[in-house]
Order: C-alpha cells, then sequence, then structure tokens
C-alpha cells in the first residue's frame, strides 16, 4: 500500500535567476527604441513601449500580448520580434523565442540583438552548434567587443565539453557509476557531525535529522549521498513506467485515503518544506517523476552545484538515477499525472505508457517526449509547441484521449501559473505548479492538489513564497547558459 502522501516534484534540481550580462545583453533591456512602418508607426510604437511597461514589472505574459499587437500593425519591424523574444525567453518558450529572434534577423541582417536572442534560445534547447554559430557572426561583426569574444569563447569551451562527454559516454555506455565506486571503503571524518545511516539505510528519523541539516545549508557527506543514490535507483528501477495506486474510499480509520499531488518545485527547498513539514516528511515509499534531463540539469545548474559540492562522477550517479524515474501516475484507473500532457498522435493507450523503455535521455519526439514536454493550448487540434520540443493539444486531443482510455481527467505542471493551478479543457486537464514565486521573480503562487478516494475531485491548496536564505537563483548555472532567460 502506498502512503497518504505522494507528491510528484523536481525535488533535486536547483533553478536559478538569470541576468545576462555584457554590453548587448545587460538585463536586455526591454525598451529598445526602434521605427515602425509609415502608417501604423505611432499605434505601434504607443504598444510596443506598453508592452515594455508590462515586462518592466515582470508581466511577461501581457508584454508578449502587447507586442504581439504592435507586430500586427507593423509586422516587419525586427525590433518588436526582438522584444518578444525575450519575453518568450522569459517565460520560458524557448520555440517561440527561437522563431521570434530568426525572424528579427531574417528582418535586419545588422540587428545584432537578434543573434544574442537566437544564441540563447538555442542554448536553452540545448543546440550549442547553432548558438556558437551566432556568437561567431556577432564577432566578426563586432570583434572587438569584449563580452562578444567571451560568450562566443564560453560557448565553444561547452561544445568541445560535450563532445568530449558524448565520446566518453560511448566508452562506458554499459558500465554504471556504482560499478566503480567503493562506498564502504570510504571515511567519515570525525569532524562531520551531521546525519549519518544507519546501517547504510535510510530512517524516518533520519530524514528528519537531514532536513533540519539542509535547512541550516549545511552538507551532507557524501558517503551517505552515495549509499541514498544507489539505493534510490534500485527502487526506481523497479518501478514501471507507468505506476498505478489505488485509493480506498474508507480506510481503516474510516477515512478515505488521500495523496497529495505538487507540480515543479524547481529545487525551492523552503517552499517545499512549507508543503511537507519536517513532522510528517511523505518519503516513505515515495516515487518521484519528471524530466530532470542532463540538458536541464545543466541549464538550470544542478549539475553545476553537485560538481562545487561533490563531483562530477557523483553527478553521473545522480544522472543514472533519474533515468529511472517514472513517466506518469495513474490513480483508481481514472486519473492520469504527467510532467507535461499529451501527445502528438491520436491512439496512444495507457499499455503504451507502460511498456515505455525509460532508462535513458528523453528522444526528441514520440510518446515519452510528449509526456515531459507537451502543454495544453485553448484552441482543438495540435500545433507547434512554443517550447520547440513535443507539441501543445487541445481540448479535443484530451477529450479524445480520456474517452478512449477510460479516464476521467489528467493533472500536470510544467507551466507557471499566477494562482499556483488552472483548470482548462472543460475541467479536463488541470495544471499545478508548486514553485512559488517562481526563480525569486515571478511572483506567482504555488499551489498543490489533495485527491481522495471517495471521489477523487481535485481539492487546491494555495500558497505564498516563505523566506529563503539569500542565495541567488541559478548560482550554479553556466553564465552562458543563463543569458537572457531571466
Amino acid at each position: 500500500m502506498w502512503p497518504p502522501d505522494v507528491a510528484l516534484c523536481r525535488s533535486f534540481s536547483d533553478v536559478v535567476s538569470v541576468t545576462g550580462s555584457g554590453k548587448m545583453a545587460e538585463g536586455e533591456r526591454a525598451a529598445e527604441t526602434g521605427g515602425g512602418e509609415a502608417g501604423g508607426e505611432r499605434t505601434a510604437e504607443e504598444l510596443k513601449e506598453q508592452a515594455n511597461e508590462y515586462f518592466r514589472v515582470k508581466d511577461y505574459d501581457r508584454a508578449v500580448q502587447y507586442y504581439t499587437e504592435a507586430i500586427a500593425l507593423s509586422p516587419n519591424t525586427a525590433i518588436y520580434y526582438g522584444n518578444r523574444s525575450l519575453a518568450y525567453l522569459r517565460t520560458e518558450c524557448y520555440g517561440y523565442a527561437l522563431a521570434d529572434a530568426s525572424r528579427a534577423i531574417q528582418l535586419d541582417a545588422k540587428y545584432i540583438k537578434g543573434y544574442y536572442r537566437r544564441a540563447a534560445s538555442n542554448m536553452a534547447l540545448g543546440k550549442l552548434k547553432a548558438a556558437l554559430k551566432d556568437y561567431e557572426t556577432v564577432v566578426k561583426v563586432r570583434p572587438h567587443d569584449k563580452d562578444a569574444q567571451m560568450k562566443f569563447q564560453e560557448c565553444s569551451k561547452l561544445v568541445r565539453q560535450k563532445a568530449f562527454e558524448r565520446a566518453i559516454a560511448c566508452d562506458q555506455h554499459n558500465r554504471s557509476v556504482v560499478d566503480s565506486l567503493d562506498i564502504e571503503g570510504m571515511t567519515i571524518e570525525d569532524e562531520y557531525t551531521g546525519p549519518q545511516l544507519q546501517n547504510g539505510k535510510v530512517t524516518l528519523d533520519f530524514m528528519v535529522e537531514l532536513m533540519k541539516f539542509y535547512k541550516d545549508q549545511k552538507k551532507l557527506h557524501r558517503k551517505c549521498v552515495y549509499q541514498i543514490l544507489v539505493q534510490v535507483k534500485e527502487i526506481l528501477s523497479q518501478l514501471p513506467s507507468l505506476v498505478e495506486i489505488s485509493l480506498d474510499k474508507v480506510s481503516a480509520l474510516y477515512d478515505p485515503q488521500q495523496v497529495t499531488v505538487c507540480g515543479d518545485t524547481h529545487g525551492q527547498f523552503y517552499d517545499f518544506m512549507n508543503i511537507f513539514p519536517s513532522e510528517r516528511p511523505p518519503f516513505r515509499e515515495q516515487p518521484l517523476w519528471n524530466h530532470e534531463t542532463d540538458t536541464m540539469n545543466q541549464m538550470y545548474g544542478f549539475e553545476g552545484e553537485v560538481k562545487a559540492k561533490y563531483s562530477t562522477q557523483m553527478f553521473q550517479l545522480f544522472s543514472e538515477v533519474f533515468q529511472w524515474l517514472p513517466l506518469a501516475m495513474c490513480i483508481n484507473q481514472r486519473v492520469l499525472i504527467m510532467h507535461g500532457g499529451l501527445f502528438s498522435e491520436d491512439g496512444v493507450t495507457l499499455d503504451q505508457i507502460r511498456n515505455i523503455e525509460r532508462n535513458r535521455q528523453p528522444p526528441d519526439s514520440g510518446p515519452m517526449c510528449d509526456l515531459l514536454w507537451s502543454d495544453p493550448q485553448p484552441q482543438d487540434g495540435r500545433s507547434t509547441s512554443k517550447r520547440g520540443v513535443s507539441c501543445q493539444f487541445g481540448p479535443d486531443v484530451t477529450r479524445r484521449f480520456l474517452e478512449e482510455n477510460g479516464l476521467d481527467y489528467i493533472i500536470r505542471s510544467h507551466e507557471v501559473k499566477a494562482e499556483g493551478y488552472e483548470v482548462t479543457h472543460n475541467g479536463l486537464c488541470v495544471t499545478v505548479f508548486s514553485a512559488p514565486n517562481y526563480c525569486d521573480q515571478m511572483g506567482n503562487k504555488g499551489a498543490y492538489i489533495h485527491l481522495s478516494g471517495s471521489d477523487l475531485k481535485p481539492k487546491f491548496h494555495q500558497f505564498d513564497a516563505v523566506p529563503h536564505p539569500n542565495i541567488k537563483p541559478m548560482m550554479y548555472a553556466n553564465s552562458l547558459l543563463q543569458m537572457g532567460m531571466m
């Protein structure tokens, strides 16, 4: 039997704020100047200025709306696309940001910020070689620009690093980091006063002590981390890709069984602890499922944090563990829960989800990719993803999928919501997001959902961000990967 609380969260990743650096990217000033076309110049410029104001107060969705209206009146003005590209970057719509930056460059090949923003979009999508090409273009145009030179050199370094890592991965494809570890031979120094595993096993008392330890910003000993990761990998590898649980209408205590569903927490530890206070940790037999890919962990800083605090080998083991995270969960054969959403093609069944081989980095297309990366849209049908991967799916797609699989509705996360949650597609698609004031600047509420075995109707709980130590978001991410995102 599963425990009363099951959380879906990104409890490992550390996400951070991003301010661009350098002459052209220095915060990527939203209020650019530039003209429009004859006949629409004044109105389009007014709309752009209104969009800039919304951008300054971090209302990026409304900024996008006004930039779009300006573009409708003056469709051949590169700056409008460039500004909207930056707003899309801030909302993590990397596919749209890439398209706008490319359009801006097409309209004005001398629009240098367009190259910077297209490079930032490609970096966010893991397309390092494409980003390098744009930085090279900037360097050729501005050979004495130190900021451009720095970005070109940093991107070149990343491209070489990734090529080396791919070569190493091919040599070690069938080997696990676990095989090279001598955990028992690791010594815990006398000066270490933090929590330790009893007989190498994780216990409830250990977890309570560990959470207090982390609240004080202290570092767990590397031996304990390795011990935990090895055990977690063993547990996760025995789970199916689709985890199925049953909630009884009445438990032994005469109350319905209940689960707690969280959306993205993005490493906001103190907010996570606000959902699950240390007096009642939800860790026993709890699976996690999300999209902890190597690319995302590099971009958002988790890779950098692990390497800074521990070692490259430690991150490689984390990567192995993340590849075993289940992809979805089904409750009482009625509610399907995933990180992203539904599929690029009709006809996908629960059996197909059960049969996905997930021990790998997610592919660029197919059901596994869609479960992790797709998003709902208000109109029927499907459209190109705003993120540059997978798709967007409409109410008709959701309805057909539910009917074909005998389900009531889906719950997913993957998108910041001002109120912490949103119900769309005529009540059939629920989005929940559990990282309040995302990256310390979005101002959104967080939310989580209680589902009871009595009726499985979602009960929403909203909460605000709690105080936390003055640690800059994304402080461990590569500065080049941060550029233009926040």
